[in-house]
């Protein structure tokens, strides 16, 4: 590919298999930003899901074949960035459109508007498109696709009136303006199964009576579906600790404003209430950055989903604007957390809660994610090293993908006892109580039973 200005419409081969895919403009005082961004689509023409999406609130892509550099000034102007690896994009990305945005303004106010293909290995210019804009607020300046097993560029240049969202609208992202509203209500569980005396009966919980009648109506059936399951794995009159870690990554924003996550909590806090009858449990929020929620205690469940599940400050594609409001006490700003996937940050901050805070039964971390899992190394690394340590981390996986290596952790050699479980699914609402019960406690007593024999817990 020789280097050359293209004209809208014109198509040129890649000669390099990565590129960087740099937007500029003339920087001028008084006019708008502008964010590059990318989306991966398949020969229909759509996104796979929201992940597929690469901008300044998910810069990287799962696979690491795209990936948000950032914005610079250099030679009077501006500069944003998006790098593709075409080499590791997977199977069935056929094409990966090449978007911006405008923030606080329009295209059209942007004077010297372009788009510059460089090999990125070298840096050297490939091709450059000029565009032309007036009222437009997002634009697709062009295109990588796969023609004939061939990767190659086209200069589109085309406009939207409708932003950010309402391009990527267009092409299967779902753009939700999440507004608060109570948990969905939750499949509930038949009548259990009759359990022998004592054995399989639910624990009565500090706090439970001061529950709304509903509520205390489903986590009574729920405590007494938890004592099955465990009676079922061989573990009835089990104790432990439970510390419960929340995914609010980016692409965590539908599952918050749909209520999803206030189910779970509500359903996880029948597993505390039967497991550890002090009516209280421990809990952490995550994303670039670990934050720990105040205590559940049973008796607040409502006032804490509230407070601390909150859905109006997550969204996919909201910037940090500033609070009309001040936070409750002891509330938690999401805004601070980030929004890229950083478990390996949250695990390392509930071991050193565990090592400070060491308790008579073993602990079980509860650990709802959606994916996007790429911190594969430090993340096995903690785990590998958590072996240890009185403490069970049972990974949930909510539909997504790309969950890295919390799918291979049961295959993973040179651990003496395996401390680790996961499962996902497709949509954890339409999951009876019984079968989540059960997939959720199945591994917890086998650790319990292997632990016990290597000695990492006491008799």
């Amino acid at each position: 590919m020789s280097t050359a200005s293209l004209r809208k419409g014109a198509n040129v081969p890649l000669s390099v298999p990565a590129v960087r895919a740099v937007l500029s403009w003339a920087d001028a005082p008084g006019v708008p930003d502008a964010d590059a961004s990318a989306l991966l689509l398949t020969a229909a023409g759509r996104v796979r899901d929201d992940t597929d999406f690469v901008f300044y609130n998910q810069p990287r892509h799962a696979s690491g074949a795209v990936r948000h550099l950032g914005k610079r000034r250099e030679g009077g102007a501006v500069l944003d960035t998006v790098e593709v690896d075409t080499a590791r994009l997977e199977a069935g990305v056929e094409r990966v459109l090449l978007c911006a945005s405008a923030d606080g303004g329009t295209f059209g106010q942007l004077t010297g508007l372009r788009l510059t293909l460089q090999d990125a290995a070298t840096g050297a210019e490939l091709v450059w498109f000029e565009m032309a804009a007036t009222a437009e607020t997002a634009f697709v300046g062009g295109e990588l696709y796969l023609r004939g097993g061939q990767w190659k560029f086209r200069a589109v240049g085309q406009g939207y009136a409708s932003g950010l969202a309402g391009l990527a609208t267009d092409y299967g992202i779902s753009v939700d303006e999440p507004q608060p509203q109570p948990a969905r209500p939750q499949p509930q569980a038949p009548p259990p199964p009759a359990a022998p005396p004592a054995a399989a009966a639910p624990r009565l919980t500090k706090g439970e009576e001061h529950l709304p009648v509903d509520m205390r109506k489903r986590l009574s059936l729920r405590k007494e579906q938890v004592a099955v399951s465990l009676r079922k794995h061989g573990a009835e009159g089990a104790r432990a600790r439970v510390i419960l870690v929340l995914d609010a990554s980016g692409s965590m924003s539908f599952l918050y404003s749909k209520g999803v996550v206030a189910g779970v909590v509500e359903r996880m806090a029948a597993v505390a209430a039967q497991l550890d009858d002090d009516g209280e449990m421990q809990a952490w929020t995550f994303a670039s950055s670990p934050a720990r929620l105040p205590d559940l205690r049973l008796g607040e469940l409502p006032e804490w989903i509230g407070l601390h599940v909150r859905v109006g400050e997550l969204s996919l594609f909201g910037r940090p604007k500033k609070r009309k409001r001040g936070l409750a006490p002891e509330q938690i700003d999401m805004r601070t957390i980030g929004i890229q996937n950083e478990e390996q940050k949250v695990i390392a901050e509930v071991r050193a809660y565990v090592r400070e805070h060491p308790a008579p039964d073993p602990t079980l971390v509860l650990f709802f994610s959606d994916g996007g899992v790429y911190r594969n190394d430090q993340i096995e690394k903690e785990l590998r090293e958590a072996v240890e340590e009185p403490v069970f981390w049972q990974f949930v996986g909510l539909g997504r993908a790309n969950y890295g290596v919390l799918e291979r952790f049961d295959t993973l050699p040179g651990r003496r006892v395996d401390n680790v479980g996961f499962f996902a699914v497709d949509d954890i609402d339409k999951v009876s109580d019984p079968e989540l019960y059960d997939r959720l406690l199945s591994e917890f007593p086998q650790w319990i039973r292997a632990a016990r024999q290597a000695g990492v817990l006491r008799s």
